[in-house]
């Protein structure tokens, strides 16, 4: 099928809940990308930091493990999902176990529930009302604290978490139990915590809300006040995970260790996939029957997180990260220094944001017609967001074409 084909089905019979751009990709390799008419595109959104060790790159481990097993749903046990919990728990130093679903925003489901139903079995009980005759007092602690610009899904209870009213309009009234509080302020943090509060939960690093790092010692102070008020601290790690900061996981920059962990994006290299990992005593409150997930965990994606796993820790990509992270940085700042219209460049790693005071969508459109991936967020900030194997002479070439389009705005 041509182009013009491909687009008029998606016309036709797909829900126009996407601004979709009018390019129809057919095939990628490394950081490359190609579409119905032969073009070619250097991808630097990595599939909103989905491809993380390159398109097409695990290819072989899913036609391999394909013609094996694909799916025997979670009343039996596979191989491959015991053996990428077993990897995961290790690796985020969390003494507990790890729950599989398809996507971020169902990690984070897991998360909310198992907040909650932890947090209310640890809840005091009834306490007597004071009025004669009235019922006695049961305080739940199911609310969990979420973060201003913050992003957590697109499910029902995700948007609520979310702190940014976009995502909110139309779908109101929101789901009760979450507050938003000002990112990278403690005292406000402090201030809203209530006998009914048994979560914080944040991103490492702000990724819609525009690549937003905290101030140092941030984290920290978070962690001392979670175990004052014996508050769950949970990272989302939906888009900073697995390596795009140079690290394994984001919050190990920040030296804290949270009791609930959620991934996704890049965890099986493009294969849909999700895990919420918590420690052992949080976990113990899913017992059989409390949460699931038809397709989650089976054998097709996760063989594919433990390939993406083996191909992060053994082939230097972590180190490959850091370095290529401070040369696209490096570069994005000299090119501040030349336009006065960039506020800011900022991030970690290969998870990276130039902050612009004009509109960042014409750049992201003429950065297209030149073969040029790139993504906004914010609508004012560049998300540079490549795989992590992306070389210092493709980021040259992205530069070369980015200059020429900053120039000309």
């Amino acid at each position: 099928m041509n182009r013009s084909e491909i687009v008029e089905l998606f016309d036709r019979y797909v829900v126009p809940s996407y601004a979709r751009y009018p390019h129809v990709f057919v095939r990628g390799k490394g950081a490359r990308v190609w579409d119905a008419d032969g073009r070619e595109y250097l991808d630097f959104g990595g599939g909103i930091a989905v491809n993380l060790i390159g398109h097409s790159a695990l290819a072989g481990i899913l036609a391999k493990q394909a013609g094996i097993l694909v799916h025997a749903s979670n009343l039996y046990y596979t191989e491959p999902q015991g053996l990428l919990a077993k990897r995961l728990v290790e690796l985020v130093g969390i003494e507990g176990k790890c729950f599989f679903c398809n996507s971020g925003g169902e990690a984070n489901e897991a998360l909310f529930k198992l907040a909650r139903k932890y947090g209310n079995e640890r809840a005091p009980g009834p306490e007597k009302n004071s009025e004669p005759g009235g019922r006695p007092i049961v305080t739940l602690r199911y609310e969990i604290l979420t973060f201003e610009s913050s992003f957590h899904g697109r499910t029902l209870a995700g948007i609520s978490a979310t702190g940014q009213e976009k995502v909110k309009h139309g779908f109101e009234p929101m789901v009760d139990g979450f507050r938003h509080v000002p990112f990278d302020s403690v005292e406000n943090l402090r201030q809203a915590i209530s006998s009914n509060t048994c979560a914080v939960m944040l991103e490492p690093i702000q990724g819609e809300g525009g690549i937003v790092v905290p101030s140092p010692g941030y984290f920290r102070k978070v962690r001392e006040i979670c175990n004052e008020h014996e508050l769950l601290l949970i990272f989302d790690e939906v888009q900073v995970g697995m390596g795009r900061t140079g690290k394994l996981f984001a919050h190990e920059h920040f030296d804290v260790i949270p009791d609930i962990m959620t991934l996704a994006k890049a965890l099986a290299g493009g294969a849909p996939i999700g895990a919420m990992l918590a420690k052992e005593d949080v976990a113990a409150s899913f017992g059989p029957g409390t949460h699931g997930s038809t397709f989650g965990g089976n054998p097709l994606v996760t063989a594919a997180g433990v390939a993406t796993l083996q191909a992060i820790l053994n082939e230097g990509i972590l180190k490959h990260t850091e370095e290529m992270g401070k040369y696209l940085l490096g570069k994005l700042k000299l090119l501040q220094e030349k336009f006065s219209f960039i506020s800011e460049v900022r991030g970690i790693g290969l998870m990276i944001g130039m902050d612009l005071s004009i509109n960042a969508g014409e750049i992201v459109t003429k950065s297209l017609k030149q073969g040029l991936l790139l993504n906004v967020a914010q609508d004012s900030v560049l998300r540079f967001l490549p795989p992590l194997i992306v070389t210092s002479a493709e980021i040259d070439e992205m530069l070369n074409i980015l200059e020429g389009i900053l120039a000309e705005v």
